[in-house]
Formats: C-alpha cells, structure tokens, sequence
C-alpha cells in the first residue's frame, strides 16, 4: 500500500513539473511574439520545443534579442544545420538550435533561402557558430556574409561539390587511390565498372532470370 503511494506520489509530482514546463513555454512564445511583433512570421510548440519561423534578414535582430532579453537569456547556440528541398524556389531551410541554460528552454529558430542566396554569419555573437558555418557551407555550399574564416572543415579544399545536397551523387565526382607507378595517392574521376550497372528489377518472389535459368538447366539434366 506504502508503495502503491508513493508511486502516485512520484507521477502526480511529474505531471505537474511537465505541466509547469509546458506553461513556461507558452509564456515564452508570448513573450516573443509580443517583443518581436513586426520579426516573427510564425511560432509553434512541437515536442517539447518552440520553433520560431523568421525571415532571413531578420536573424541579427532576433538572435540578438533573445540571446540578451532578461526574459529569454538564449545565451547557447547548440547547432546549425540546413534541409534541401531541391524542388523548391527557396531550397534550402537554415534551422538554428538555442539553449538557456537559466530557463531550462529550447528554441528552434529557422527561414528559406534560395539556392544562391547569401546569409548573415552569427559568429560575432555566438563566436561557436564559426565552425558550425563552416560545416553547413562544406555540406550544403550555403555562404555567410562577414564569415571571419569560410573555407571548408571536412573534406578537402579542392573537393567538388557539396556531399548533404541531395542531388549530390552516392558515389562522388572523385575517388581517391594509392598508385603503383606514381607512388602516391592520387585522386581520379569515379569509374563504375560494367558489371555494378546492371540491375535487376524482377520481383523477389519471382526470381532473378539467371537463377530461373540455371533452375530449368539443372532440371533438364536431371530429367
């Protein structure tokens, strides 16, 4: 009976912290949208999390806001990272993830912008966010503007292409070998051989042809 009590205890004593949680929350997203009224097209809670949908030439103005508002105090940026919608006008969605460590609040922040389009760096105000550009701009080939340092950070410098987009090809443009007769590593256009291009497109339950006919041979031999 004690610890049938105690259990309840424990899941009543949850339920309200999530509840608190969860109203801490919506304050957030009040406080928000009423002090950046004219910068936020749209925000909703998902998870646990306010995602906060901006323009792109909005991103100086909310960072600051809510990295230095008494009331928010997002003083950690957590992450960088980019969606691709190849089909869209506007393909690439830029997402950005904060953390205030005072509030115990994540906030996801995020806009579109087309292929080309050049975007503010957040360096001079989360100075974390110098690597994190570098790896979105190696990845997806998107640019900041008054990036301190904007070269690659994962693959080399000479390397073509952009490997997170998703009309970059699974096997690469290069690929990357030990030569005998030089006697170095060099690096050569891809190269598939014949035999990896054909595919076989039969349904599984039927059977592939080259099994179909080494079936009928064995079966006449036996015959």
């Amino acid at each position: 009976m004690g610890s049938c009590s105690y259990k309840k205890k424990l899941e009543t004593k949850d339920l309200l912290k999530d509840n608190l949680y969860m109203q801490n929350l919506i304050d957030l997203e009040k406080k928000i949208n009423s002090e950046l009224t004219t910068k936020i097209k749209k925000t909703e809670i998902r998870h646990d999390q306010l995602y906060i949908t901006i323009d792109n030439e909005d991103l100086i103005d909310v960072t600051l806001h809510i990295k230095n508002n008494e009331n928010t105090k997002f003083r950690q940026l957590i992450d960088i990272t980019v969606v691709d919608y190849p089909e869209n006008t506007q393909r690439f969605k830029v997402v950005y993830l904060f953390l205030s460590h005072e509030f115990n609040q994540r906030i996801i922040l995020s806009y579109l912008i087309s292929e080309n389009e050049v975007i503010s760096s957040l360096t001079p105000i989360y100075p974390a966010a110098n690597w994190m550009e570098r790896e979105v701009f190696d990845m997806y080939g998107v640019k900041f503007k008054d990036h301190p340092d904007l070269r690659r950070i994962l693959t080399d410098y000479d390397f073509e292409g952009h490997p997170l987009r998703k009309d970059f090809p699974l096997t690469g443009h290069t690929e990357v070998r030990y030569s005998e007769d030089q006697k170095k590593v060099i690096k050569e256009p891809v190269k598939l051989e014949q035999n990896y291009r054909n595919f076989d497109y039969e349904s599984p339950w039927e059977g592939t042809k080259y099994i179909k006919k080494q079936t009928d041979l064995d079966n006449d031999k036996k015959n």
